[in-house]
């Protein structure tokens, strides 16, 4: 029940919005029907008078729930088992919701979450819409997001990974073994962590003195087959690359391919790097050298924030980037020179 306190600064709130008392009722509640211009200025009107919503309900559900665009990637594991173990240290369960695409889950998805009541929400997106915030925090329900693919807004708790320097570490690996025709494949044009890796790419590069041919960076999706085209593209050009940067393992994989379709061998032919650090890149023909994303580190770092928040605000929204590391394994070798 609202203190008669409160529902005295409620009325005046509703006041001061110029909405009725119950349309405040339903911003704090979450319901939908409420356009985004009406709810942002009670939100901020709420914010402005220090209104305290309610916590630790008795009927919050024990459990975190994790969001993903899509459950069927390499990587999914990695973050389920991050989000499991902090899930287990804490006495709570793990539910796995599939929504939206790669930037935000679908608008339908927060009507459900908000019927579960978790502890708390960890999504592996880029951004959450500004309606969806605002329902949760209406419930308390605090939200971070595990960010390996963009760059979310500031007022949105999250959980990245160091993708300059880990572009940075993987093109200097090649460049010391003495290679100078180094080409990079990164991953979509609408995500961030594209830009920044094949940013520290460049860095390695200009850093050593080395020129960027046009022809040597080529977009990509991330995937086997996109990989696969554009190592084809890339090794049947005249003077070929004889080291390619991908920005996954997945990618990384479809180079190898590529160039066993092409008669290359790797590393002889070609040297390889990969990024992720997957269980499949220890497992691939020749053992796949990559940059290591802490995707395990970063779902727990992310639960934990989630559990912290669920029991006190914090005074900051928190911005963790989490280093990342070269492993060198057997898919890069010097330049091969004929005798």
């Amino acid at each position: 029940m609202v203190q008669s306190n409160q529902r005295v600064r409620l009325n005046e709130l509703a006041g001061e919005a110029g909405v009725s008392l119950s349309t405040v009722s339903k911003v704090l509640n979450g319901r939908s029907d409420v356009s985004a211009a009406t709810r942002a200025k009670i939100e901020e009107i709420l914010d402005r008078q220090g209104y305290q919503r309610r916590t630790g309900l008795p009927n919050r559900a024990t459990l975190i729930e994790l969001v993903f665009p899509e459950l069927e990637t390499a990587w999914a594991m990695e973050i389920i088992r991050g989000v499991e173990n902090v899930a287990r240290a804490n006495g709570l369960s793990v539910v796995l919701t599939e929504s939206g695409d790669r930037h935000a889950p679908a608008a339908e998805w927060i009507e459900g979450v908000l019927r579960r009541r978790p502890v708390g929400v960890v999504l592996v997106f880029s951004d959450l819409a500004e309606e969806a915030k605002a329902k949760l925090r209406s419930r308390a329900i605090p939200f971070v997001i595990i960010d390996p693919a963009g760059d979310p807004a500031p007022d949105v708790p999250s959980v990245g990974s160091a993708n300059w320097s880990g572009g940075l570490m993987a093109t200097r690996h090649l460049i010391e073994l003495g290679h100078t025709r180094i080409a990079a494949i990164t991953g979509r044009e609408d995500m961030m962590c594209s830009f920044a890796r094949l940013d520290g790419y460049r860095s390695a590069m200009n850093s050593a003195g080395l020129e960027v041919d046009p022809r040597f960076v080529l977009f990509g999706d991330f995937q086997v087959d996109g990989g696969r085209q554009a190592a084809l593209s890339l090794l049947t050009l005249d003077d070929r690359p004889t080291a390619i940067f991908a920005g996954s393992d997945l990618q990384a994989l479809g180079v190898i391919d590529a160039a066993r379709t092409l008669g290359l061998r790797v590393p002889r032919d070609l040297s390889i790097v990969g990024y992720d650090d997957l269980q499949l890149a220890e497992w691939s023909s020749p053992a796949l050298t990559t940059i290591h994303q802490p995707l395990t580190a970063m779902a727990e770092e992310a639960a934990r924030l989630v559990v912290r928040m669920s029991t006190a605000p914090l005074e900051t929204i928190p911005r963790m980037d989490l280093a990342t590391r070269l492993v060198v394994r057997e898919s890069t070798a010097k330049p091969y020179v004929k005798a």
